[in-house]
């Protein structure tokens, strides 16, 4: 039963609908629902569904299609209308709360290398959450919003930048390669990509999704098209699917058509994100999270009142009032899908151990 692709999606499926529903009954995030479903139908649960290749297909196409998205939505000229206060606060939170984490992290009795992805993974907010609870409130237009999402679209160019060196350096071909080559190689294979997607953007993607716009269905299935080829590109060049899938999204950010692409795929996206949550929760050993619960209260305190109150003081520092900055702290109080994408990357390189 359990290697029956079909009857694990059903079950899948049905189980996230009703749990689902009562998430947002409880006003709880869908993603932590659909963590639960994990939970619940992984081998520490009921047992009811097994990893399998399509499984596992199908939340790497989910993690995909965030990036392609996260990418279409990359306002540059929000990052240079701003300026520098969305540069200064973006990489000033991200390295303070990556430094002191870090610290927290090894006094909590971490490996070094773990207390490195945790720390990491705790500097960055979730772009997509934040502009749609500003979006919600009508906030998108204030100071303290233009400012939160300047510096959370520079948190996002420094997680892929992440993504870029952990899927670069991280596999076992790289292991005796000097450091100083692999970086020379990554910035080689990153600009030769880098200009061929700037030369089709110039001449080909402009056109090319103006034609298509005729037939919105056409423009969408010309987008995931995009998204996927770019993927893989990424991945034959050593980097991975989710920074080519980025990359595709940034792609065609500059064309007419993105909010069009953007609102049509959000859907898909959201169903593909499904199964990767439910994979990361079917992925939780029960056993162990006994003994994390006290690491994890305490990382959550920093999360919650550390990184606003950073964002606070360089804000403070740079002559904004405390309102405006503490507005815009608020919003560094979370941590991103990407935190997660990034975990599943470093167990996926043998950076971090499916224990850890």
């Amino acid at each position: 039963m359990g290697e029956n692709v079909f009857f694990q999606i059903a079950v899948i499926l049905g189980l996230a609908a009703a749990i689902g529903g009562v998430g947002i009954w409880l006003k709880q995030p869908l993603i932590v629902s659909f963590i639960a479903v994990g939970i619940l139908c992984g081998p520490d649960g009921l047992g009811l569904v097994h990893a399998s290749p399509t499984l596992d297909l199908l939340a790497d196409l989910g993690i995909a299609l965030l990036l392609f998205v996260v990418g279409l939505k990359l306002d540059l000229a929000m990052i240079r209308t701003m300026g520098p206060v969305a540069l200064a606060t973006g990489l000033g939170q991200v390295i303070f709360t990556s430094v002191i984490g870090f610290f927290i992290a090894l006094g909590l009795g971490m490996e070094t290398v773990s207390a490195l992805y945790v720390a990491v993974a705790l500097t960055f907010s979730s772009t997509i959450i934040i502009v749609k609870l500003l979006t919600d409130k009508k906030e998108i237009d204030s100071l303290h919003g233009r400012i939160a999402v300047g510096f959370l679209i520079v948190q996002d160019i420094m997680v892929v930048v992440a993504l870029i060196l952990l899927s670069s350096l991280g596999g076992p071909d790289s292991v005796d390669t000097p450091l100083w080559m692999a970086m020379g190689i990554i910035l080689v294979k990153g600009v030769l990509f880098l200009g061929v997607i700037g030369v089709l953007m110039k001449y080909v993607l402009g056109p090319m999704t103006a034609r298509m716009a005729r037939t919105p269905e056409l423009l969408v299935l010309f987008s995931v098209t995009w998204a996927v080829l770019l993927a893989e590109a990424g991945y034959l060049l050593g980097f991975s699917h989710e920074v080519g899938a980025f990359l595709a999204g940034v792609s065609l950010a500059s064309t007419p058509f993105r909010e069009t692409i953007g609102n049509r795929l959000t859907s898909l996206r959201d169903f593909m994100l499904l199964f990767f949550f439910i994979q990361l929760g079917g992925g939780l050993e029960l056993s162990l999270l006994g003994a994390q619960l006290a690491p994890a209260a305490i990382l959550s305190v920093f999360v919650l009142v550390g990184n606003p109150m950073i964002v606070l003081i360089i804000m403070g520092l740079m002559g904004y009032r405390k309102r405006t900055g503490f507005l815009a702290g608020l919003t560094v109080a979370q941590i991103s899908e990407f935190s997660l994408v990034l975990g599943a990357l470093g167990v996926a390189v043998g950076h971090l151990s499916p224990d850890a």
